[in-house]
């Protein structure tokens, strides 16, 4: 191991080592403690918004997808490969229980705070463990730490904290042999793995400048700016690539992205105060803020950039006698360069803040105060234990905010009324709970009120219409409105098919089915779909299997296309396929009524199986009551029983007692009470109803020789 050198005399300094994980473990495993119990309300939690659409998709999780994470731009909802290959391996582990991701959050964030502790170590700096302890328990942190998604953010901060912490060790001019090749690869590559993670990191190089000239006072080109050129044009390629991705695959492009130089810079000066009030009093924390009007025709808010100016030019007259509180606004500004406005990024759609993006910024400000806190507290440990055990509160009662989608959109809207993606989103989570359809519909007039162009909001009032009786063609016309606000959108386009297939109109529907699948090609709903619109079309049922099949390959948990082609493939006479298909939907989706109702058709086609289509039929009454067409099909079953006629009987009645235009059943009543003796006339007025309701010369020609009956004169008495 190298030795500090003694500045006396030149020998090494034994007494005087770095110190180590191995001394401090005690530490160190209070600060992992404190954050395990200040984030344990989300450690209970569930997924929230988007994290479905990062934990690893059906379509990833082989070792082809981990290869696709890597190699096919757009495979993932953005290109972090080295994030979805720990999402990959993580799935792998512990599949979908989301109490192992959130502990990984955890602890990634857990690890981040005491490379932290090192780095201010390493930096000789007061208050090392405050500094740890306070990033560890700070609330602003919640967001990256509690969301899953935000796994990019903890991963991609231990990694840049790590990166920093060996590239000091490279550059400590006190070690023998402290700039050794193998140590500034070693600092790189943990820094390219930050940027795989997540490219915000491309700021590390310049906040090492800004640590060196701290260090110093001055900055020499050969021995502090040249080793860190490969950094900055790795940090530059990353960045502008993410910003591509952002705009081409991701739609960080658009009206809502419209702004002027002169706007952008108006907008940063914004963000800077407002991330520097969030660290320093972190109150009234929200998942969406409110997303400012930014206008340079007004005057007020030339006032932030003018302020983050006035602020450097004064500190930088005071560095003259300390350099720390620079230095520390620069690592604070320069960090979060990347979200304060000047590329596009996603989220500014909503809101052009995030406490997210003040994940790795927020140390430019809590280490200088930690050393200030230290400074001032030397004799008194209740100052630091106090302001620790306040920020940690603080956190246990931001993290239980993220503990379910309710809870956290509802905390949102009570802190930002004006968040119409919060109305959105908890629109959309009560729409999945029975009984909740009137209060999702509710949000989404809401969020409708508040932006009248939020296509995703009429994309989700449409779905909640679908559903309600006699509301399909307001359905459709929110999805229009959804298709034409947003044409790139496949579930625009694949939910307005698949409605307009509903009404008959199955051209239209092919169309938009089709433009869906052009958008995205493995758009599982839109195959399945496409198959039900080719199942309608004469001839084309072997098409209509194969788009069935494709929505499969796409999702094979996809139950309504394992019910559709068990049906596809019953009509093409492959009833054993199509008994495989329905008992796959059934293990799937254990209540899917409909796949144990056609499996019940399907069974009792075959010798000796009768019963079990009957048992069948009966559970998928059990889930569906008011089903009548598994009312018909039970009744059907049931008369071709000895002595169960009655029964049948009954079941038709019900089935016509929910749809009394049910044609089938109708004619089914009519069938059985013609082999009751006495019953003939009820026979006949079923069979002249069902004649009005579906003329044809069969139907006519019974109903003729039936009312010849009732005209016949009785026999005479012998």
């Amino acid at each position: 191991m190298s030795k500090r050198r003694s500045q006396a005399s030149g020998k090494p300094d034994n007494s005087r080592q770095a110190g180590t994980f191995s001394r401090d473990w005690g530490a160190f495993a209070a600060i992992v403690c404190a954050t395990v119990l200040a984030y344990w309300p989300a450690l209970r939690g569930g997924m929230l918004w988007d994290d479905a659409s990062h934990v690893t998709r059906l379509d990833l999780r082989t070792l082809h997808g981990l290869w696709r994470i890597w190699f096919d731009l757009g495979a993932t909802q953005q290109y972090y490969p080295l994030l979805h290959s720990a999402f990959w391996v993580e799935h792998s582990v512990w599949a979908d229980a989301v109490a192992g991701y959130h502990l990984v959050n955890v602890a990634l964030h857990a690890f981040a705070a005491c490379l932290v502790v090192r780095i201010a170590r390493r930096l000789a700096l007061p208050g090392a463990w405050l500094a740890g302890l306070c990033f560890a328990l700070h609330p602003i942190s919640v967001e990256a730490v509690a969301w899953i998604s935000e796994q990019k953010s903890v991963l991609s901060g231990a990694f840049y904290l790590a990166a920093a912490l060996v590239y000091l060790r490279f550059d400590d001019l006190h070690y023998d042999d402290s700039r050794r090749p193998s140590r500034y690869l070693a600092a790189l590559g943990l820094f390219v793995l930050a940027l795989l993670s997540k490219t915000v990191t491309a700021t590390l190089p310049g906040a090492l400048l800004v640590v060196l000239w701290w260090r110093r006072g001055r900055l020499e080109w050969k021995r502090d700016v040249r080793p860190l050129i490969p950094w900055f044009v790795l940090g530059a390629s990353a960045g502008l690539f993410t910003a591509s991705v952002e705009k081409t695959y991701i739609g960080a492009s658009g009206a809502d992205f419209a702004l002027t130089p002169v706007e952008r810079l108006l907008l940063a000066g914004r963000a800077i105060w407002f991330y520097a009030g969030k660290v320093v009093w972190p109150a009234n924390l929200t998942f969406f803020y409110p997303r400012w009007n930014v206008d340079s025709a007004v005057w007020w808010p030339y006032g932030f950039p003018l302020g983050v100016l006035a602020v450097a030019l004064g500190l930088w007259r005071l560095a003259r006698r300390m350099r720390g509180p620079l230095a520390g606004f620069l690592i604070f500004a320069g960090t979060l360069f990347p979200a304060l406005g000047f590329f596009n990024v996603y989220p500014f759609r909503y809101s052009y803040v995030a406490d997210h993006f003040a994940y790795l910024a927020s140390l430019g400000i809590i280490v200088p105060v930690a050393a200030g806190v230290s400074k001032v507290s030397r004799g008194r440990a209740w100052l630091p234990a106090i302001l620790a055990a306040v920020l940690g509160v603080l956190t246990w009662r931001q993290a239980g905010t993220y503990r379910d989608e309710e809870t956290l959109y509802r905390e949102t809207l009570a802190r930002n009324p004006g968040a119409w993606l919060a109305h959105n989103n908890l629109g959309n989570f009560l729409l999945a709970i029975p009984g909740r359809r009137a209060e999702a519909v509710a949000h989404f007039q809401a969020a409708l009120s508040l932006k009248p162009d939020f296509w995703e909001a009429h994309l989700s009032m449409g779905n909640a219409l679908l559903e309600m009786p006699g509301r399909l063609d307001d359905a459709i016309a929110q999805y229009e409105i959804a298709a034409r606000l947003a044409p790139d959108s496949e579930r625009a386009q694949s939910n307005l098919g698949n409605a307009l297939l509903q009404t008959g109109r199955t051209a239209e529907a092919i169309a938009h089915l089709e433009a869906a699948l052009r958008i995205q090609s493995g758009n599982a709903e839109a195959h399945n779909g496409l198959g039900n619109a080719f199942i309608l079309q004469p001839g084309r049922l072997p098409d209509a299997i194969a788009e069935y099949r494709a929505a499969l390959r796409a999702n094979p948990n996809l139950v309504e296309a394992h019910n559709n082609l068990g049906r596809a493939l019953a009509l093409s006479g492959r009833l054993p396929d199509a008994i495989a298909e329905f008992q796959a939907a059934i293990r799937l989706g254990p209540d899917y009524w409909s796949a144990h109702s056609n499996l019940g058709n399907a069974l009792s086609q075959l010798p000796g199986r009768l019963p079990d289509a009957i048992a069948e039929y009966e559970t998928a009454l059990r889930i569906r009551p008011d089903s009548a067409a598994a009312h018909n099909n039970l009744g059907y079953a049931l008369s071709q029983l000895p002595g169960r006629l009655p029964d049948a009987i009954a079941e038709y009645g019900q089935a016509l007692r929910l749809d009394p235009g049910f044609a089938d059943a109708r004619y089914n009543l009519a069938s059985a009470l013609l082999q009751v003796p006495g019953r003939q006339a009820e026979a006949l007025a079923e069979f002249e109803a069902v004649l009005r309701l579906q003329p044809s010369t069969r139907l006519q020609q019974i109903v003729e020789r039936l009312r010849a009956k009732q005209r016949r004169p009785p026999a005479p008495f012998p």
